[in-house]
Protein backbone atom coordinates (compact mmCIF):
# COMPACT_ATOMS: atom_id res chain seq x y z
CA UNK A 1 0.00 0.00 0.00
CA UNK A 2 1.51 3.29 -1.09
CA UNK A 3 1.80 6.02 1.86
CA UNK A 4 0.15 9.45 1.10
CA UNK A 5 0.13 13.10 2.06
CA UNK A 6 0.37 11.77 6.12
CA UNK A 7 2.99 9.92 5.83
CA UNK A 8 4.97 11.53 3.89
CA UNK A 9 4.90 14.59 5.94
CA UNK A 10 5.51 12.63 8.92
CA UNK A 11 8.61 10.90 7.66
CA UNK A 12 9.85 14.56 6.76
CA UNK A 13 9.37 15.73 10.73
CA UNK A 14 10.87 13.01 12.15
CA UNK A 15 13.58 12.82 10.78
CA UNK A 16 14.49 16.34 10.90
CA UNK A 17 13.88 16.29 14.81
CA UNK A 18 16.53 12.92 14.69
CA UNK A 19 18.67 14.72 12.73
CA UNK A 20 18.21 18.05 14.77
CA UNK A 21 17.85 17.02 18.05
CA UNK A 22 15.41 19.23 18.81
CA UNK A 23 12.78 21.09 16.88
CA UNK A 24 14.10 23.39 13.73
CA UNK A 25 11.11 24.78 12.02
CA UNK A 26 13.03 26.00 8.94
CA UNK A 27 14.35 22.54 8.68
CA UNK A 28 11.27 21.02 8.82
CA UNK A 29 9.71 23.47 6.03
CA UNK A 30 12.15 22.96 3.75
CA UNK A 31 12.41 19.05 3.84
CA UNK A 32 8.15 19.26 3.72
CA UNK A 33 8.66 21.29 0.85
CA UNK A 34 11.41 18.84 -1.05
CA UNK A 35 9.26 16.05 -0.22
CA UNK A 36 6.29 17.72 -2.12
CA UNK A 37 8.21 18.74 -5.16
CA UNK A 38 10.40 15.12 -5.65
CA UNK A 39 6.45 13.00 -5.01
CA UNK A 40 3.67 15.83 -5.69
CA UNK A 41 1.08 12.92 -6.48
CA UNK A 42 1.47 11.58 -2.68
CA UNK A 43 -2.10 13.34 -2.38
CA UNK A 44 -1.76 16.89 -0.75
CA UNK A 45 -4.63 19.07 0.18
CA UNK A 46 -4.77 22.88 -1.82
CA UNK A 47 -3.52 24.83 0.87
CA UNK A 48 -0.71 23.01 1.87
CA UNK A 49 0.54 22.58 -1.51
CA UNK A 50 0.02 26.36 -1.76
CA UNK A 51 2.09 27.02 1.06
CA UNK A 52 4.91 24.61 -0.13
CA UNK A 53 4.97 26.30 -3.41
CA UNK A 54 5.95 29.66 -1.52
CA UNK A 55 8.71 27.57 0.58
CA UNK A 56 9.91 25.83 -2.93
CA UNK A 57 10.58 29.81 -3.63
CA UNK A 58 12.35 30.97 -0.68
CA UNK A 59 12.42 29.91 2.88
CA UNK A 60 13.89 31.22 6.09
CA UNK A 61 12.51 32.27 10.02
CA UNK A 62 11.42 35.15 9.55
CA UNK A 63 9.18 33.99 6.66
CA UNK A 64 8.42 30.67 7.30
CA UNK A 65 4.45 31.11 8.71
CA UNK A 66 3.50 34.18 6.27
CA UNK A 67 2.05 31.54 3.71
CA UNK A 68 0.42 29.74 5.74
CA UNK A 69 -1.41 32.91 7.58
CA UNK A 70 -1.96 34.15 4.08
CA UNK A 71 -4.79 30.69 3.31
CA UNK A 72 -8.62 31.76 3.24
CA UNK A 73 -8.51 35.06 3.09
CA UNK A 74 -5.99 35.48 6.08
CA UNK A 75 -8.09 32.91 8.32
CA UNK A 76 -4.97 30.44 7.81
CA UNK A 77 -6.20 26.97 6.95
CA UNK A 78 -7.82 24.78 10.14
CA UNK A 79 -7.87 21.21 8.34
CA UNK A 80 -6.00 18.54 9.91
CA UNK A 81 -3.19 18.26 8.05
CA UNK A 82 -0.93 19.52 11.29
CA UNK A 83 -2.67 16.93 13.31
CA UNK A 84 -2.32 13.81 10.71
CA UNK A 85 1.58 14.14 10.38
CA UNK A 86 2.47 15.13 14.14
CA UNK A 87 3.01 11.77 15.60
CA UNK A 88 6.46 12.33 15.86
CA UNK A 89 6.76 15.71 18.09
CA UNK A 90 4.51 13.66 20.52
CA UNK A 91 6.69 10.73 20.40
CA UNK A 92 9.86 13.19 21.13
CA UNK A 93 8.55 15.32 23.52
CA UNK A 94 5.95 12.66 25.67
CA UNK A 95 7.92 12.96 28.64
CA UNK A 96 7.69 16.95 28.88
CA UNK A 97 4.10 18.10 28.61
CA UNK A 98 4.99 21.92 28.35
CA UNK A 99 7.37 21.77 25.25
CA UNK A 100 5.22 18.97 23.99
CA UNK A 101 2.38 21.88 23.66
CA UNK A 102 5.05 23.97 22.19
CA UNK A 103 6.73 22.34 19.80
CA UNK A 104 3.24 21.14 18.52
CA UNK A 105 2.27 24.67 17.73
CA UNK A 106 5.34 25.13 15.86
CA UNK A 107 5.14 22.30 14.35
CA UNK A 108 1.65 22.94 13.14
CA UNK A 109 0.91 26.62 12.40
CA UNK A 110 3.77 26.76 9.11
CA UNK A 111 1.07 25.19 7.21
CA UNK A 112 -1.92 25.68 9.33
CA UNK A 113 -2.37 28.77 11.06
CA UNK A 114 -5.75 28.57 11.78
CA UNK A 115 -6.61 28.06 16.06
CA UNK A 116 -8.72 25.03 14.87
CA UNK A 117 -5.68 23.78 12.86
CA UNK A 118 -3.71 23.78 16.02
CA UNK A 119 -5.59 22.85 18.73
CA UNK A 120 -6.67 19.54 16.26
CA UNK A 121 -3.12 18.36 16.12
CA UNK A 122 -2.39 19.79 20.01
CA UNK A 123 -5.19 17.43 21.15
CA UNK A 124 -4.13 14.29 18.55
CA UNK A 125 -0.43 15.12 20.24
CA UNK A 126 -1.97 14.91 23.80
CA UNK A 127 -4.23 11.36 22.76
CA UNK A 128 -0.62 10.00 21.63
CA UNK A 129 0.75 11.12 24.87
CA UNK A 130 -1.37 10.00 27.14
CA UNK A 131 -1.52 6.13 25.26
CA UNK A 132 2.21 6.24 25.46
CA UNK A 133 2.19 6.37 29.31
CA UNK A 134 -0.20 4.07 29.73
CA UNK A 135 0.09 -0.03 30.29
CA UNK A 136 -1.76 -2.18 27.43
CA UNK A 137 -1.76 -5.22 29.78
CA UNK A 138 -4.10 -3.35 31.64
CA UNK A 139 -7.97 -2.43 30.65
CA UNK A 140 -8.22 0.66 29.62
CA UNK A 141 -10.80 3.11 31.25
CA UNK A 142 -12.07 4.89 28.37
CA UNK A 143 -14.32 7.29 29.79
CA UNK A 144 -10.94 8.65 32.02
CA UNK A 145 -8.95 8.83 28.71
CA UNK A 146 -11.83 11.03 27.52
CA UNK A 147 -12.28 13.29 30.51
CA UNK A 148 -8.70 13.42 30.91
CA UNK A 149 -8.63 15.18 27.49
CA UNK A 150 -11.46 17.51 28.42
CA UNK A 151 -9.26 18.71 31.01
CA UNK A 152 -6.16 19.77 28.97
CA UNK A 153 -7.76 21.14 26.52
CA UNK A 154 -9.92 23.05 29.36
CA UNK A 155 -6.69 25.05 29.87
CA UNK A 156 -6.03 25.47 25.83
CA UNK A 157 -9.34 25.98 24.07
CA UNK A 158 -10.41 29.75 24.34
CA UNK A 159 -13.96 28.18 23.11
CA UNK A 160 -14.75 24.71 23.32
CA UNK A 161 -15.05 23.26 20.06
CA UNK A 162 -13.09 20.43 20.59
CA UNK A 163 -13.95 19.68 24.22
CA UNK A 164 -17.88 19.09 22.93
CA UNK A 165 -16.77 16.71 20.77
CA UNK A 166 -14.93 14.72 23.22
CA UNK A 167 -18.30 14.69 25.54
CA UNK A 168 -19.49 13.45 21.78
CA UNK A 169 -17.10 10.86 22.25
CA UNK A 170 -17.72 10.00 25.47
CA UNK A 171 -21.78 9.71 25.06
CA UNK A 172 -21.09 7.93 22.27
CA UNK A 173 -19.26 5.24 23.97
CA UNK A 174 -20.85 5.14 26.95
CA UNK A 175 -24.68 4.35 25.34
CA UNK A 176 -26.09 0.95 26.56
CA UNK A 177 -27.62 -1.82 24.30
CA UNK A 178 -26.32 -1.62 20.56
CA UNK A 179 -23.54 0.29 19.42
CA UNK A 180 -23.85 3.36 17.39
CA UNK A 181 -24.28 2.77 13.84
CA UNK A 182 -21.59 3.80 11.61
CA UNK A 183 -23.95 7.35 10.34
CA UNK A 184 -24.65 8.40 13.75
CA UNK A 185 -21.12 8.86 14.11
CA UNK A 186 -20.24 10.48 11.14
CA UNK A 187 -23.03 13.07 11.81
CA UNK A 188 -22.31 12.99 14.84
CA UNK A 189 -18.50 13.85 14.92
CA UNK A 190 -17.84 14.15 11.11
CA UNK A 191 -15.40 12.40 8.79
CA UNK A 192 -13.94 15.74 6.78
CA UNK A 193 -10.63 16.89 6.75
CA UNK A 194 -11.47 19.95 8.85
CA UNK A 195 -9.53 18.97 12.22
CA UNK A 196 -12.79 19.24 14.32
CA UNK A 197 -14.75 16.86 11.91
CA UNK A 198 -11.66 14.43 12.31
CA UNK A 199 -8.97 14.11 15.31
CA UNK A 200 -12.13 13.95 17.88
CA UNK A 201 -13.30 11.13 15.07
CA UNK A 202 -10.04 9.48 15.45
CA UNK A 203 -9.81 9.24 19.43
CA UNK A 204 -13.37 7.48 18.82
CA UNK A 205 -12.25 4.87 16.65
CA UNK A 206 -9.02 4.26 18.95
CA UNK A 207 -11.90 3.96 22.08
CA UNK A 208 -14.45 2.46 20.44
CA UNK A 209 -11.91 -0.61 19.49
CA UNK A 210 -10.80 -1.83 22.95
CA UNK A 211 -14.18 -3.62 22.42
CA UNK A 212 -15.71 -5.65 19.55
CA UNK A 213 -17.10 -4.22 16.76
CA UNK A 214 -19.83 -5.78 14.62
CA UNK A 215 -18.99 -6.28 11.36
CA UNK A 216 -15.36 -5.66 12.16
CA UNK A 217 -14.21 -9.34 12.33
CA UNK A 218 -10.75 -9.36 14.22
CA UNK A 219 -9.94 -9.78 17.46
CA UNK A 220 -6.85 -7.90 17.19
CA UNK A 221 -7.79 -4.12 19.00
CA UNK A 222 -5.26 -2.44 17.18
CA UNK A 223 -6.49 -3.66 13.64
CA UNK A 224 -10.07 -3.71 15.19
CA UNK A 225 -9.02 0.25 15.50
CA UNK A 226 -7.60 1.42 12.30
CA UNK A 227 -10.27 -0.95 10.41
CA UNK A 228 -13.49 0.59 11.99
CA UNK A 229 -11.97 4.08 11.01
CA UNK A 230 -11.87 3.00 7.09
CA UNK A 231 -15.54 1.71 7.65
CA UNK A 232 -16.13 5.32 8.18
CA UNK A 233 -15.92 6.75 5.02
CA UNK A 234 -14.40 10.40 4.59
CA UNK A 235 -11.12 11.00 5.26
CA UNK A 236 -10.53 7.55 5.21
CA UNK A 237 -6.25 7.80 4.98
CA UNK A 238 -5.77 10.80 8.08
CA UNK A 239 -8.60 9.25 10.10
CA UNK A 240 -7.26 6.03 9.85
CA UNK A 241 -3.46 7.22 10.37
CA UNK A 242 -4.46 9.35 13.16
CA UNK A 243 -6.71 6.43 14.98
CA UNK A 244 -3.26 4.24 14.02
CA UNK A 245 -0.55 6.74 15.65
CA UNK A 246 -3.01 6.71 19.10
CA UNK A 247 -3.84 2.93 18.58
CA UNK A 248 0.35 2.30 17.81
CA UNK A 249 1.45 4.32 20.69
CA UNK A 250 -1.12 2.22 23.22
CA UNK A 251 0.23 -0.95 21.99
CA UNK A 252 3.49 -1.11 20.74
CA UNK A 253 5.01 -2.12 17.83
CA UNK A 254 4.90 -5.70 19.07
CA UNK A 255 1.21 -5.53 18.43
CA UNK A 256 1.40 -5.02 14.54
CA UNK A 257 0.82 -7.56 12.35
CA UNK A 258 3.59 -8.56 10.29
CA UNK A 259 1.34 -9.46 7.67
CA UNK A 260 -0.45 -6.15 7.74
CA UNK A 261 2.80 -4.41 7.91
CA UNK A 262 4.28 -6.45 4.98
CA UNK A 263 1.79 -4.22 3.00
CA UNK A 264 2.86 -0.83 3.77
CA UNK A 265 5.13 1.39 2.40
CA UNK A 266 8.50 1.32 3.90
CA UNK A 267 7.46 0.27 7.40
CA UNK A 268 10.75 -0.58 8.46
CA UNK A 269 11.86 2.69 7.75
CA UNK A 270 9.09 4.01 10.20
CA UNK A 271 9.96 1.85 13.00
CA UNK A 272 13.09 2.57 12.53
CA UNK A 273 12.75 6.29 12.95
CA UNK A 274 10.08 5.56 16.00
CA UNK A 275 12.77 4.31 18.11
CA UNK A 276 15.23 6.84 17.50
CA UNK A 277 12.59 9.70 18.32
CA UNK A 278 12.16 6.96 21.69
CA UNK A 279 15.80 7.16 22.01
CA UNK A 280 16.50 10.67 21.66
CA UNK A 281 13.57 11.49 24.20
CA UNK A 282 14.78 9.44 27.11
CA UNK A 283 18.99 10.60 26.84
CA UNK A 284 18.62 14.12 25.72
CA UNK A 285 17.44 16.78 28.26
CA UNK A 286 14.09 18.17 26.56
CA UNK A 287 13.53 20.53 29.81
CA UNK A 288 16.65 23.53 28.74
Amino acid sequence: MVYTDDSAMTRSLAESLIEKQDLDIVDVAKRFAKSYHEEPDRGYGAGTATVLKEWKRHVEETNIKIPAKNLFDGLGSYGNGGAMRIAPVALFSYNNYDKLLYYVKEATEITHAHKLGINGAILQAIAIQQSLCLNASEELNVTNFVDDLINKMDKIENASEFKERLNIVKNLLSEDGDEPNEQRVVEQLGVKVRALESVPTAIFCFLKAQKRIKRIRTDDPLRRAIQYAISLGGDTDTIASMTGAIAGAFYGYEKFSVLLLSHCEEWERFREMADKLLDIATSIDINK
